[in-house]
């Protein structure tokens, strides 16, 4: 296939470089910043040295873009697009917009497919992109009843190609419930955890668990920003979930309450270590 990736961020700046570095499709770049054109170019992950404005050539899109401007060029783009091509998307928030460009992209003789790679840094930006980012991950595939299958089998297939470990699929409703717990509250958490004062005395006094606790604290603003607020209504479902058990330690600790507070260390233990039993038995 000609495939072109539009916007070379950490993760469309990835794609080109996986999909350049595994398979025999060509890929070209689209991107606002003419630098980040000319370093992809010159990695030779990418085909064009200028540009991409045309896309009325290419058998697949792949918008890398923050949900506001990836709804907005789709919406756009698909009138451009060539008849039987490929449109997708990477955004973490899929929802009413799978439903939304299904129909307009159906309506306009093109075939959509909504994807989110689980896959990431704590940095952002072409230059931090990897083509090895996607081995071993998650690709999630939203497609409603009017998905085309061919165009989500052909999708799936690229997905593996560039080393995707495991394909899910999921209805974009659920999709966004369940990202709302697994991902955007773990960037809350980091980003809140890291405003103690304490914060300033770590050095020498940390290890895995701080670690492991403010790694996405460094995420990027503008994007991050964009999926909360797409997302409202189940992200503040569990964050007011965390604040009711947060209360629960809290409440126990301040009334010196040994019992109470083991009960809740008990459970939570008793809860991930099912979580890594199921996690073996699905990879068995």
């Amino acid at each position: 296939m000609k495939i072109v990736v539009v916007g070379l961020g950490l993760i469309g700046g990835s794609y080109c470089k996986a999909i350049s570095s595994y398979t025999e499709h060509e890929v070209y770049g689209s991107d606002l910043d003419e630098r980040v054109i000319k370093s992809a170019y010159d990695l030779k992950c990418i085909k064009n040295s200028e540009n991409i404005t045309d896309f009325s050539i290419f058998d697949m899109v792949i918008v890398c873009l923050h949900p506001a401007p990836a709804k907005k060029f789709m919406s756009e783009c698909i009138g451009k697009m060539k008849k039987g091509a490929i449109l997708s998307d990477v955004c973490g928030i899929k929802g009413q917009m799978v439903c939304d460009i299904t129909k307009l992209a159906a309506e306009n003789g093109v075939c959509y497919v909504g994807t989110h790679p689980m896959a990431g840094k704590e940095h952002f930006g072409f230059d931090f992109s990897d083509g090895t980012l996607f081995i071993g991950a998650n690709f999630i595939v939203t497609p409603i009843d009017k998905t085309d299958k061919n165009s989500v089998l052909t999708v799936e297939k690229l997905a593996l190609d560039m080393g995707f470990e495991r394909i899910v699929e999921a209805s974009p409703f659920d999709h966004d419930s369940i990202i709302a717990y697994t991902s955007q509250l773990a960037h809350v958490v980091s980003g809140a955890y890291v405003k103690s004062p304490t914060m300033q005395k770590e050095l020498g006094f940390s290890a895995g668990s701080f670690k492991d606790m403010t790694r996405t604290a460094t995420m990027n603003e503008s994007m991050w920003t964009s999926l909360f607020i797409e997302n409202k209504d189940r992200l503040i479902f569990e964050i007011d979930e965390l604040i009711k058990h947060l209360g629960e330690f809290r409440n126990a600790i301040a009334d010196g309450d040994n019992a109470g507070l083991e009960e809740l260390i008990r459970q939570g233990r008793i809860l991930k270590e099912e979580n890594i039993k199921k996690r073996i038995a699905e990879d068995e």
